[in-house]
C-alpha cells in the first residue's frame, strides 16, 4: 500500500508527512485527541459524523435545512453523518459555517477550566489532499464560536473560496512566511511574510498562494458568534462562489 494512503489508517504516519506536502482523501481528518488508540478510518468518520448529527439536532435543522444552509446535497450530508463519506476540509467548513459554528467544534469535545494548555501533538490538523493544511490551535469552549489556526498552503495551492459566515462575523490574518492572495468578495488583495489584515467573515473569502516555489503560512483568527454592532463593517460587494474544481475553504 502506498505510504499516503496508509497514512489514511495510521495517523501517526500521517503526522510525519512533510508539512507540504499532500494526502489521500482519506487523511483529511487527522485528529490527535480522536485517535489516542489505533481505530480504523471508518471509526473516526462516524464519530466525526456523530458530532455534525448532534449539532445539527441541537440546533433544530433538519437534513434538508442544514443542506441547503452548507450548500452541500442532502445525500453527501447524509452520508457524512453515517460516517459513510469523508469530507474534504471545504466541505467540512460548509457543514461547520451551516451550523453557524466553525470546525473545531465538529472535531473536538468543549474544554474547561479557565487556563486550557495545548501541546503540539494534542493539535488536532486538518489536512486536505489539494495540498493545504489547517492546525487548529485553540480550545472548543462551551457557548464561543471562536478558532485560532495556522494554515499551511502549498505551492501555487489554491484552497478555494469559503461561504460567509454569520452576519457580524470577524476575521483576522496574518502572514508568517510566503505570500497570500486572499480575494474578499472578488476583491484581491496580496499579503506579504509580516503582512495582517481584518475583514468582516460574513463575505465569500479565497485563499491562494501564488508562489508556485514556495510554501505560505499564515495565522487566522475568527469569531463566527456574529455582533449586530458590526454590520456597518459588512463588504457591500456581492459575489458568487467560484468553482474552480474543488468546492467552496477554510
Amino acid at each position: 500500500m502506498p505510504a499516503l494512503d496508509q497514512a489514511a489508517l495510521d495517523p501517526s504516519l500521517a503526522q510525519r508527512l512533510p508539512i507540504c506536502h499532500t494526502s489521500s482523501i482519506e487523511d483529511i481528518i487527522l485528529l490527535k485527541r480522536m485517535a489516542a488508540k489505533p481505530r480504523s478510518t471508518r471509526l473516526r468518520l462516524a464519530e466525526l459524523g456523530g458530532r455534525i448529527h448532534a449539532e445539527r439536532i441541537r440546533r433544530n435543522l433538519s437534513l434538508e435545512q442544514l443542506a441547503e444552509h452548507a450548500q452541500v446535497s442532502r445525500s453527501m450530508l447524509s452520508a457524512v453523518e453515517r460516517g459513510e463519506k469523508s469530507p474534504t476540509v471545504l466541505i467540512l467548513d460548509q457543514i461547520a459555517t451551516g451550523l453557524g459554528t466553525s470546525i473545531a467544534r465538529l472535531l473536538a469535545t468543549e474544554s474547561e477550566g479557565r487556563v486550557v494548555v495545548l501541546r503540539a501533538g494534542e493539535q488536532d490538523r486538518a489536512v486536505d489532499p489539494a495540498g493545504w493544511e489547517r492546525r487548529i490551535l485553540s480550545p472548543v469552549l462551551s457557548k464561543v464560536e471562536f478558532e485560532f489556526m495556522r494554515t499551511t498552503l502549498s505551492p501555487g495551492v489554491n484552497a478555494g473560496a469559503f461561504l460567509p459566515h454569520n452576519p457580524g462575523s470577524r476575521e483576522y490574518v496574518a502572514i508568517e512566511r510566503g505570500t497570500l492572495r486572499l480575494s474578499l468578495d472578488g476583491i484581491i488583495y496580496l499579503l506579504k511574510k509580516g503582512d495582517s489584515i481584518y475583514y468582516a467573515g460574513d463575505c465569500i473569502h479565497e485563499f491562494e498562494n501564488p508562489d508556485r516555489r514556495n510554501c505560505c503560512e499564515y495565522y487566522l483568527a475568527m469569531d463566527v458568534t456574529g455582533h449586530p454592532e458590526q454590520l456597518r463593517h459588512r463588504l457591500a460587494l456581492p459575489a458568487k462562489t467560484k468553482n474552480r474544481g474543488r468546492h467552496a475553504i477554510k
